[in-house]
Protein backbone atom coordinates (compact mmCIF):
# COMPACT_ATOMS: atom_id res chain seq x y z
CA UNK A 1 0.00 0.00 0.00
CA UNK A 2 2.61 2.35 0.58
CA UNK A 3 4.02 2.17 -2.48
CA UNK A 4 1.09 2.76 -4.53
CA UNK A 5 0.21 5.66 -2.86
CA UNK A 6 4.57 6.39 -3.63
CA UNK A 7 3.62 5.64 -7.57
CA UNK A 8 0.66 7.68 -7.90
CA UNK A 9 2.60 10.99 -6.29
CA UNK A 10 5.34 10.40 -8.24
CA UNK A 11 3.30 10.69 -11.44
CA UNK A 12 1.71 13.48 -10.57
CA UNK A 13 5.30 14.82 -10.48
CA UNK A 14 6.11 13.53 -13.14
CA UNK A 15 3.36 14.92 -15.24
CA UNK A 16 3.77 18.52 -13.71
CA UNK A 17 7.71 18.43 -14.72
CA UNK A 18 6.87 17.66 -18.05
CA UNK A 19 4.69 20.06 -18.47
CA UNK A 20 7.09 22.66 -17.47
CA UNK A 21 9.78 21.46 -18.91
CA UNK A 22 8.27 21.25 -22.59
CA UNK A 23 5.34 23.74 -22.93
CA UNK A 24 7.25 26.37 -20.59
CA UNK A 25 7.15 29.21 -23.11
CA UNK A 26 3.65 29.25 -24.07
CA UNK A 27 2.19 29.02 -20.50
CA UNK A 28 4.42 32.09 -19.79
CA UNK A 29 3.09 34.13 -22.72
CA UNK A 30 -0.61 33.17 -21.48
CA UNK A 31 -1.33 30.59 -24.51
CA UNK A 32 -3.48 28.24 -23.26
CA UNK A 33 -2.05 24.27 -24.24
CA UNK A 34 -5.38 22.79 -24.17
CA UNK A 35 -8.99 23.85 -24.63
CA UNK A 36 -10.11 21.77 -21.70
CA UNK A 37 -9.30 19.39 -18.64
CA UNK A 38 -11.52 17.22 -17.23
CA UNK A 39 -10.74 16.09 -13.86
CA UNK A 40 -11.54 12.62 -11.89
CA UNK A 41 -10.27 11.55 -8.53
CA UNK A 42 -10.90 11.64 -5.14
CA UNK A 43 -10.02 14.71 -1.99
CA UNK A 44 -6.74 14.77 -3.65
CA UNK A 45 -8.68 16.80 -6.46
CA UNK A 46 -12.29 17.72 -4.85
CA UNK A 47 -12.82 21.40 -5.38
CA UNK A 48 -16.37 21.70 -3.89
CA UNK A 49 -18.60 18.57 -5.39
CA UNK A 50 -19.11 17.52 -1.98
CA UNK A 51 -19.98 20.14 -1.15
CA UNK A 52 -23.81 19.17 -2.14
CA UNK A 53 -23.66 15.81 -0.43
CA UNK A 54 -24.53 14.98 2.62
CA UNK A 55 -21.66 13.62 4.00
CA UNK A 56 -18.66 13.69 6.43
CA UNK A 57 -16.47 14.19 4.12
CA UNK A 58 -16.97 17.66 3.50
CA UNK A 59 -14.56 20.57 3.80
CA UNK A 60 -16.37 23.80 3.15
CA UNK A 61 -15.20 25.49 6.34
CA UNK A 62 -12.06 26.75 8.13
CA UNK A 63 -9.34 25.77 8.50
CA UNK A 64 -9.51 24.87 5.35
CA UNK A 65 -8.26 27.08 2.42
CA UNK A 66 -6.77 29.59 4.95
CA UNK A 67 -4.47 29.99 1.82
CA UNK A 68 -7.01 30.25 -0.81
CA UNK A 69 -7.70 33.50 -2.19
CA UNK A 70 -11.66 32.89 -1.80
CA UNK A 71 -11.15 30.88 1.53
CA UNK A 72 -12.86 27.40 2.08
CA UNK A 73 -13.96 26.02 -1.24
CA UNK A 74 -14.50 22.44 -0.49
CA UNK A 75 -11.16 21.64 -1.17
CA UNK A 76 -9.48 19.00 1.09
CA UNK A 77 -5.89 21.42 1.83
CA UNK A 78 -5.10 24.84 2.24
CA UNK A 79 -4.83 26.25 -0.68
CA UNK A 80 -4.69 24.80 -4.47
CA UNK A 81 -4.49 21.08 -5.23
CA UNK A 82 -2.00 19.34 -7.88
CA UNK A 83 -4.93 19.98 -10.70
CA UNK A 84 -5.53 23.88 -9.79
CA UNK A 85 -1.46 23.97 -10.29
CA UNK A 86 -1.91 21.48 -13.70
CA UNK A 87 -4.79 24.39 -14.96
CA UNK A 88 -2.05 26.88 -14.08
CA UNK A 89 0.72 26.02 -15.89
CA UNK A 90 -1.78 24.92 -19.09
CA UNK A 91 -2.30 28.41 -19.59
CA UNK A 92 -6.21 28.69 -17.98
CA UNK A 93 -7.33 31.65 -16.65
CA UNK A 94 -9.40 30.27 -13.51
CA UNK A 95 -9.90 26.90 -11.96
CA UNK A 96 -11.51 23.89 -13.55
CA UNK A 97 -15.42 24.34 -12.40
CA UNK A 98 -16.67 21.46 -10.42
CA UNK A 99 -19.49 19.17 -11.78
CA UNK A 100 -21.80 20.26 -9.31
CA UNK A 101 -21.99 23.97 -10.33
CA UNK A 102 -20.50 23.92 -13.51
CA UNK A 103 -22.43 25.53 -16.55
CA UNK A 104 -22.59 26.16 -20.49
CA UNK A 105 -19.84 28.20 -20.60
CA UNK A 106 -17.68 26.39 -17.76
CA UNK A 107 -17.70 22.76 -19.58
CA UNK A 108 -16.14 24.48 -22.75
CA UNK A 109 -12.82 24.84 -20.24
CA UNK A 110 -13.74 21.31 -18.91
CA UNK A 111 -14.97 20.21 -15.66
CA UNK A 112 -13.92 18.77 -12.72
CA UNK A 113 -15.74 15.60 -11.06
CA UNK A 114 -13.62 14.47 -8.30
CA UNK A 115 -15.18 13.45 -4.94
CA UNK A 116 -13.81 13.47 -1.22
CA UNK A 117 -14.06 9.72 -0.01
CA UNK A 118 -14.62 8.25 -3.42
CA UNK A 119 -13.04 5.03 -4.74
CA UNK A 120 -12.93 2.30 -7.61
CA UNK A 121 -15.86 0.50 -6.26
CA UNK A 122 -19.18 2.17 -5.10
CA UNK A 123 -19.05 1.38 -2.04
CA UNK A 124 -16.15 2.53 -1.28
CA UNK A 125 -16.19 5.14 1.00
CA UNK A 126 -20.02 4.96 2.33
CA UNK A 127 -19.11 4.87 6.74
CA UNK A 128 -19.04 8.47 5.61
CA UNK A 129 -21.93 9.39 3.35
CA UNK A 130 -22.47 10.62 0.39
CA UNK A 131 -19.33 10.48 -2.05
CA UNK A 132 -19.47 10.12 -6.16
CA UNK A 133 -17.86 7.08 -7.46
CA UNK A 134 -15.38 6.82 -10.23
CA UNK A 135 -18.41 4.93 -12.00
CA UNK A 136 -20.62 7.59 -11.27
CA UNK A 137 -18.09 10.51 -12.26
CA UNK A 138 -17.90 8.81 -15.77
CA UNK A 139 -21.77 8.88 -16.16
CA UNK A 140 -21.78 12.90 -14.92
CA UNK A 141 -18.83 13.09 -17.61
CA UNK A 142 -21.80 11.00 -20.24
CA UNK A 143 -24.19 14.38 -19.08
CA UNK A 144 -21.00 16.62 -20.05
CA UNK A 145 -20.09 14.86 -23.36
CA UNK A 146 -24.07 15.58 -24.54
CA UNK A 147 -24.37 18.78 -23.46
CA UNK A 148 -21.38 19.64 -25.52
CA UNK A 149 -22.70 17.85 -28.53
CA UNK A 150 -25.59 19.81 -27.70
CA UNK A 151 -23.96 23.17 -28.10
CA UNK A 152 -20.77 22.37 -30.34
CA UNK A 153 -22.67 20.04 -32.75
CA UNK A 154 -21.96 16.55 -33.65
CA UNK A 155 -19.18 17.14 -36.17
CA UNK A 156 -17.44 20.28 -33.87
CA UNK A 157 -17.71 18.76 -30.35
CA UNK A 158 -15.62 15.33 -31.00
CA UNK A 159 -12.77 17.62 -32.55
CA UNK A 160 -12.84 19.71 -29.54
CA UNK A 161 -12.95 16.54 -27.06
CA UNK A 162 -9.43 15.12 -29.00
CA UNK A 163 -7.71 17.79 -28.04
CA UNK A 164 -8.54 17.73 -23.83
CA UNK A 165 -6.64 16.44 -21.36
CA UNK A 166 -7.77 14.22 -18.92
CA UNK A 167 -6.91 13.29 -15.36
CA UNK A 168 -7.28 10.01 -13.33
CA UNK A 169 -5.99 9.94 -9.68
CA UNK A 170 -8.28 7.01 -8.08
CA UNK A 171 -7.83 3.90 -5.48
CA UNK A 172 -6.64 5.52 -2.17
CA UNK A 173 -10.03 5.13 -0.61
CA UNK A 174 -10.30 1.63 -2.17
CA UNK A 175 -8.03 0.86 0.65
CA UNK A 176 -8.18 3.14 3.16
CA UNK A 177 -12.00 3.36 3.36
CA UNK A 178 -13.10 -0.27 2.22
CA UNK A 179 -10.47 -2.90 2.39
CA UNK A 180 -8.76 -1.56 6.06
CA UNK A 181 -12.29 -0.96 7.52
CA UNK A 182 -13.34 -4.81 8.11
CA UNK A 183 -16.11 -3.20 10.88
CA UNK A 184 -17.95 -1.63 7.59
CA UNK A 185 -16.65 -3.58 4.49
CA UNK A 186 -16.30 -7.49 4.02
CA UNK A 187 -13.60 -7.32 1.45
CA UNK A 188 -10.50 -8.38 3.92
CA UNK A 189 -12.49 -11.39 4.95
CA UNK A 190 -13.15 -12.19 0.68
CA UNK A 191 -9.64 -11.15 -0.37
CA UNK A 192 -6.38 -11.49 0.04
CA UNK A 193 -4.34 -8.02 -0.22
CA UNK A 194 -3.14 -9.39 -3.40
CA UNK A 195 -6.15 -10.32 -4.80
CA UNK A 196 -7.95 -7.09 -3.63
CA UNK A 197 -5.21 -5.35 -5.72
CA UNK A 198 -5.97 -7.70 -8.68
CA UNK A 199 -9.31 -7.35 -8.67
CA UNK A 200 -9.15 -3.26 -8.08
CA UNK A 201 -6.33 -3.11 -11.25
CA UNK A 202 -8.97 -4.98 -13.29
CA UNK A 203 -12.02 -3.15 -12.76
CA UNK A 204 -10.27 0.43 -12.89
CA UNK A 205 -8.84 -0.62 -16.27
CA UNK A 206 -12.29 -1.30 -17.51
CA UNK A 207 -13.08 2.04 -16.13
CA UNK A 208 -10.87 3.66 -18.14
CA UNK A 209 -11.59 2.19 -21.61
Amino acid sequence: MPMLGHEMKLRWMVLVLFMLCSKWQQYATGERLVPCYFIFGDSLADNGNNNMLQTLAKVDYSPYGIDFPNGPSGRFCNGRTVVDIIAEILGFHKYITPFATANEADILDGVNYASGAAGIRDETGQELGGRISLNMQLKNHQKTLLNLIGMLGNESAPRHLSKCLYSVGMGNNDYLNNYFLPQYFPTSQEYTLDQYTQLLVEEYSQQLR
